[in-house]
């Protein structure tokens, strides 16, 4: 929630909202993954079940979900990863400001922004999964100093290191010199803890501090 508000608004070569909610279907999931917390999930952030057990989703359902929403989606943010003038791919989400209960860092407080490359808390590459990052650390530094003059507190790959478009995407485009990084902003700069309706004053708050921020990073990183 606030996502597209917040985001949606910087002057980026290319924006596209996720347009439905991802408990329909899971745009940061590869199309292959099933199970409860698939792209087509059966359970919420908090571990409830979406659906009646007879309303479960079938294969001809999950499939239909996914060739209506999924796939062109995905095929515009290809179309848009081509262009050479796009040099980095930021993929925008909003996180509960406490953990839930089926998060990594269930019960603990979150910091305002957090910033992953698909590496460890440092940005460097993890070394115990062999997983390659999707930009530099240093990068992540500097986009991190930007956020902090904003006043916005930030984490390095905590909670979360990254969904299937940061890694999928940043991988596959690093050859041609391209990066990706996901930005997690925490709902609670905004948002009465438990409400859905953005406060007017805070959103507008939170705008401006972030489209400063991104001025910065246009002048240091891209």
């Amino acid at each position: 929630m606030g996502t597209a508000e917040i985001f949606g608004a910087l002057p980026a070569q290319f924006v596209f909202p996720a347009g439905g909610n991802r408990l329909v279907v899971d745009l940061n999931r590869g199309s292959d993954r099933h199970g409860a917390k698939g792209v087509v999930a059966q359970v919420d952030y908090h571990g409830r079940s979406i659906y009646r057990p007879e309303c479960i989703p079938d294969e001809t359902e999950r499939s239909r979900r996914i060739k209506a929403y999924y796939w062109p989606y995905h095929q515009r943010l290809i179309e848009a990863l081509e262009n050479q003038a796009v040099k980095i791919l930021f993929d925008c989400h909003s996180l509960e400001g406490i953990g839930p209960e089926e998060a990594p860092d269930a019960g603990k407080k979150r910091k305002d922004i957090t910033l992953s490359n698909n590496g460890d808390k440092n940005g460097n590459e993890n070394k115990t999964l062999s997983t390659k990052t999707t930009c530099s650390a240093e990068t992540l530094y500097l986009m991190r100093e930007a956020f902090q003059k904003s006043e916005l507190s930030v984490s390095i790959n905590d909670p979360y290191r990254g969904g299937y478009i940061t890694a999928h995407y940043g991988q596959k485009y690093a050859a041609a010199g391209k990066m990706a990084v996901q930005i997690e902003i925490n709902q609670n700069l905004y948002l009465k803890p438990g409400d859905i309706y953005p406060l007017p004053e805070k959103l507008k708050d939170v705008k401006h501090r972030v489209k400063k921020t991104f001025e910065e990073i246009g002048r240091t990183i891209l």
